[in-house]
C-alpha cells in the first residue's frame, strides 16, 4: 500500500509542478501576447501599402519580433511542463498497475486461505459444527473479519482501477496537447523567420539613408534639449517663487502619493507599444551610434488621446518646432511631460485629475496614421525611466 500512497503523492505533485508557473498562467500570458501581436499586425498592415520606411516602422517590427520570440518561449515552457507531467503520470501509472496486480493476487490468496480454513464448508455449517459455544463465536468473528477484509480489498482494487483509468486519460490528453503545442510552436518559428527577413530588408533599405538618419537623430537631440531647457527654466522660476510662496501642503501630498504609486501609474494613452526606451540605446540602423533618450516613445494606431497619468497642476504648455506641443504637469516634486500633442485642451494653471484628456497625440498620415507620444518623468531636474513607474501591461 505504500506504493499506492506514493503514487498519489506523485499525481498530486504533477498538478503543481511547472517551473513556478501553472499551465493556466502560461496560457493567460500566451493569450495576452497573441492579442499584442494582433494589435501590432493591424498597425503594420495600415502602412503595408504605403511603403513606409522609417525608424518607427522598424521599431514596431522589432517589438513584434520580441513578442513573437516571447510567445515561442512560452510554448516551450508549456511543452516542458506537460512533458514533465507526462513523465510523472507514466511513472504513477506503472506503480498503480503493479499495486493493482499485487492486490488482486493478495485477494485471490485470501479467498483460498479462507476456503482452506473452513475446509469448503458453508459459513453457517462451519459455525454450527463447532465443538462448543466459544469455538462457534470465534468462527463467527473470523468469518466477519474475512468479509470485512474482502469488502475493503474490493473497494481498494476498484479505487486503484479508477485512478489508473484516470491517469491513462490524463496521459493521452497531455500527449495530444503536446503534439498540438509543438505544431503551433513550429508555425510561430516559421512566421518569426519571415518577420526577421522583413526587418533585415528594412534595415538594409534604411542603411542607404544614413544622412537622413543622422539628421533625424540631430533633430531628436535638439527637441530633447529644448524640453530639458524648459524644465530647467521652470525649476528656476519655481525656486524663486518658493522663496516667497512655498509649495502648498496639498501639492506636497500629491508628490508623496505619486512616489508611492511607482510601478502602478496608468499609461498616458489607452493602448500602445513602447518603441523607444529610456536612456542610452543602440541606434537600430547606424552602427556604433547610440541614442540617449530622456523618456520613452509609445506608438499607437489611429486616433489617440493623451491623458494625465496622475492628478496635478499644468505648469507649462509650449510649442516645439517640428514636434508639435508639449505639456508639463507638476505632481509635487515630480513632473510629467507629454510631447507630440495637438489640439491641446489644457493651459498653464489648470488642475487636472488622473486620466484627464490633455489633447490628441499627433497622427502621422505618412506613417499609416500611427500616433507616437514622447513621454517623460522628472524628479525636479533628474530624469527617470517612465517604464519603472507605469503599470506593467
Amino acid at each position: 500500500m505504500k506504493r499506492v500512497i506514493l503514487s498519489a503523492l506523485i499525481l498530486t505533485g504533477s498538478l503543481i509542478a511547472g517551473y513556478g508557473q501553472s499551465r493556466a498562467e502560461l496560457e493567460e500570458m500566451r493569450k495576452k501576447n497573441l492579442e499584442e501581436i494582433e494589435y501590432v499586425d493591424r498597425m503594420l498592415k495600415s502602412t503595408a501599402t504605403e511603403k513606409s520606411e522609417n525608424l518607427n516602422e522598424l521599431r514596431v517590427i522589432g517589438k513584434k519580433l520580441n513578442l513573437r520570440e516571447k510567445l515561442i518561449n512560452e510554448y516551450g515552457q508549456e511543452i516542458s511542463l506537460l512533458e514533465y507531467r507526462i513523465s510523472l503520470n507514466r511513472t504513477a501509472g506503472e506503480m498503480l498497475e503493479e499495486d493493482l496486480d499485487n492486490l488482486k493476487k493478495d485477494y485471490a490468496r485470501s479467498i483460498v486461505s479462507a476456503y482452506k480454513a473452513t475446509k469448503g464448508t458453508p459459513a453457517v455449517a462451519f459455525i454450527l459444527s463447532s465443538a462448543d459455544f466459544n469455538q462457534g463465536y470465534k468462527r463467527l468473528k473470523y468469518i466477519q473479519q474475512v468479509a470485512r477484509y474482502r469488502r475493503k480489498e474490493t473497494e481498494t482494487i476498484e479505487t486503484i482501477y479508477l485512478e489508473l483509468q484516470s491517469t491513462r486519460e490524463r496521459l493521452e490528453r497531455d500527449r495530444k496537447n503536446v503534439r498540438d503545442l509543438k505544431g503551433r510552436e513550429e508555425r510561430q518559428k516559421q512566421i518569426l523567420g519571415s518577420e526577421k527577413s522583413r526587418k533585415e530588408r528594412l534595415v538594409s533599405s534604411l542603411g542607404k539613408k544614413e544622412a537622413q538618419l543622422k539628421q533625424d537623430l540631430a533633430q531628436k537631440k535638439k527637441i530633447a534639449k529644448e524640453i530639458e531647457n524648459e524644465i530647467a527654466r521652470l525649476i528656476e522660476e519655481e525656486r524663486k517663487k518658493s522663496a516667497v510662496t512655498p509649495m502648498s501642503n496639498e501639492m506636497k501630498l500629491i508628490g508623496e502619493s505619486f512616489g508611492e504609486n511607482r510601478g502602478r501609474l496608468p499609461w498616458p494613452v489607452d493602448r500602445g507599444l513602447v518603441t523607444s526606451h529610456f536612456g542610452l540605446q543602440p541606434h537600430p540602423v547606424l552602427k556604433n551610434v547610440t541614442e540617449d533618450n530622456i523618456g520613452i516613445e509609445i506608438t499607437s494606431s489611429g486616433e489617440t488621446k493623451a491623458k494625465a497619468i496622475f492628478k496635478g497642476e499644468v505648469v507649462r504648455v509650449f510649442a516645439i518646432s517640428g514636434a508639435n506641443m508639449a505639456v508639463i504637469i507638476r505632481h509635487g516634486i515630480y513632473l510629467t511631460v507629454y510631447q507630440n500633442i495637438v489640439n491641446v485642451r489644457v493651459k498653464a494653471g489648470d488642475t487636472v485629475s488622473t486620466g484627464e484628456i490633455l489633447g490628441d497625440v499627433f497622427s502621422d498620415s505618412r506613417d499609416g496614421g500611427k500616433s507616437v507620444i514622447k513621454f517623460m518623468i522628472y524628479e525636479e531636474k533628474k530624469k527617470l525611466d517612465p517604464e519603472r513607474w507605469l503599470l506593467k501591461k
